[in-house]
């Protein structure tokens, strides 16, 4: 039996409660990676730690926590290399839709809370990660990012600009990090059965969607893919169909 691609790899995982972030953490510890998994729900944590258990034998390391309070990530990032020592791979599937309502319509707390949960903590995710990336052997990052950061649409201004200035973020740190081992991609699920898209389109029929199970072997494959600067994102459904990463 081969052994398994991603043995004894630490794999943090936000988001990891529900949706895309679940896949993913599903997929990365059937892959061999201890999962470090982040959520506001510990009832959610839970219920992932018992699917790994089943799947795996070994258990998660739970992190119930909202990741735009302050210093939260500050703390993640401490806990980890007193325990770790490392990261060797980061998935930020954690973000927040707002309203769906025309930007002149926009509360300021609703604004400052997406901004808040989708484009500041992944600043204060990469500033507080970065050391324990740099401290593993052939690290890899990967950030949920959404169509919508390019292909602007009536009334998703609040998520549509936290992606598009997540993604400006991702690649100048990237550059940044040119010369070093740290390697950042940029994956854009598109349509996914997810809550999030439920609440964005409530009318749509959620079976015509792939389910999030879908995009776990994508994920896999980025923790060990050779990337190049994330210079476009890689798109699920061009993945699915062509089976190549020649966009990352």
């Amino acid at each position: 039996m081969s052994e398994l691609p991603l043995k004894d790899r630490i794999a943090l995982v936000t988001g990891a409660s529900r949706g895309i972030g679940r896949a993913a953490a599903l997929a990365l510890a059937a892959a061999g990676a201890h999962i470090v998994a982040v959520a506001r729900t510990q009832g959610g944590l839970e219920e992932l730690d018992d699917e790994i258990r089943r799947l795996t034998g070994a258990s998660a390391t739970l992190v119930p926590m909202d990741i735009a309070e302050d210093g939260s990530l500050d703390q993640l990032g401490l806990a980890i290399h007193q325990r770790f020592g490392r990261v060797d791979v980061l998935v930020h599937a954690a973000a927040i839709l707002g309203p769906m309502t025309p930007v002149a319509h926009i509360e300021p707390k609703h604004w400052d809370r997406v901004m808040s949960v989708n484009l500041t903590a992944s600043y204060r995710l990469i500033r507080s990660i970065e050391p324990l990336l740099r401290a593993a052997g052939r690290p890899r990052a990967i950030f949920l990012t959404s169509g919508r950061a390019s292909r602007p649409k009536a009334f998703w201004g609040p998520y549509g600009a936290s992606k598009a200035a997540l993604e400006n973020l991702v690649r100048t740190w990237a550059d940044e990090l040119e010369n070093t081992t740290v390697r950042a991609v940029l994956l854009d699920p598109g349509r996914m059965r997810t809550k999030m898209r439920a609440e964005a389109m409530p009318g749509e029929d959620p079976t015509t969607l792939p389910d999030p199970s879908e995009i776990g072997p994508l994920v896999v494959e980025l923790a060990q893919a050779d990337l190049g600067l994330p210079t476009a994102s890689v798109v699920f459904s061009d993945w699915k169909r062509t089976g190549s990463l020649a966009s990352a």
